[in-house]
C-alpha cells in the first residue's frame, strides 16, 4: 500500500489550484457575463429559459458542469487517480446541475454546497465516532501527522464543513442569485483557505517523519 502511495503522481500546486478554482471562476463569469457563453449553451438550453428570471444561473450551471468534468479528466490524465473530494464534488455537481437544467430551477444547484459539505462533515465526524480519522482520504492529504494530530484535524475539518453547509443555506435562502454565486466563488474559497492556514500550528505540533507514518497507512 505504501508503494502505491509513493508512486502516485502529484499535480503541480499551481495547476492543482487552477483545476479546483477554474470551474468556480467560470461559473461566476458565466453568470455575470452570460453573453460571452451564450453560443456554448444555446444548443442545450432554450432561448425562453435563458431569457427567464433564472436564465443566467441556469446557463452558468451548464458551464459549471462541463468545467468540472473537464477538470476531472485533466486531473486523471496527469495523476492516473481521482482524489476523493473533487470526484464526489463533481458527481454531486453533475446530478444537481442536471436537475437544475431539467426542471429549470436553480434551487438544485444552490443545494449542492449544502449536500457536499454536509456529506464530508458527517463522514469525517462519523469516522471519528468509529475511531477512524478519514481526513487524509477525503483531502487526498500528503501530510504526515501522529494519531492525535489526525484526530484533532479531522474533527476541526468536520465541524468546518458543517459550518460551510449552514452558511450556504443562510445565503441562498436570504440573498439574490447573483449574491449567492459571488459568495460561492469569492467568499467560500477565501474562508476555506484562511481556515486551512489557521491549522498550521496544529499541523506543526503533530507532524512526524514520513518513515514513521508507514505503520498508520
Amino acid at each position: 500500500m505504501n508503494t502505491q502511495i509513493t508512486q502516485k503522481r502529484s499535480l503541480n500546486p499551481f495547476l492543482k489550484l487552477v483545476l479546483e478554482m477554474g470551474p468556480l471562476v467560470l461559473f461566476f463569469f458565466a453568470n455575470s457575463k452570460p453573453a460571452l457563453f451564450s453560443r456554448f449553451v444555446t444548443p442545450f438550453i432554450s432561448a425562453d429559459i435563458l431569457a427567464g428570471e433564472q436564465g443566467k444561473i441556469i446557463a452558468a450551471t451548464a458551464v459549471f458542469m462541463v468545467a468540472m468534468l473537464a477538470s476531472l479528466i485533466i486531473t486523471f490524465s496527469i495523476t492516473r487517480h481521482l482524489p476523493v473530494m473533487p470526484m464526489v464534488t463533481a458527481v454531486v455537481v453533475l446530478i444537481f446541475g442536471g436537475l437544475t437544467l431539467y426542471f429549470n430551477d436553480a434551487t438544485f444547484i444552490k443545494l449542492k454546497p449544502t449536500i457536499v459539505n454536509s456529506l464530508f462533515g458527517l463522514t469525517l465526524l462519523g469516522g471519528l465516532a468509529f475511531g477512524k480519522a478519514l481526513l487524509p482520504i477525503v483531502l487526498d492529504s500528503v501530510l504526515h501527522l501522529d494519531e492525535t494530530g489526525w484526530r484533532k484535524l479531522t474533527f476541526r475539518w468536520g465541524v468546518f464543513f458543517l459550518m460551510l453547509a449552514g452558511i450556504n443555506e443562510i445565503v441562498w435562502r436570504t440573498q439574490t442569485d447573483d449574491f449567492w454565486v459571488s459568495f460561492k466563488v469569492w467568499g467560500t474559497m477565501p474562508i476555506t483557505i484562511l481556515f486551512a492556514i489557521s491549522q498550521t500550528p496544529l499541523i506543526l505540533r503533530h507532524q512526524i517523519d514520513p518513515a514513521s507514518d508507514i505503520e498508520h497507512l
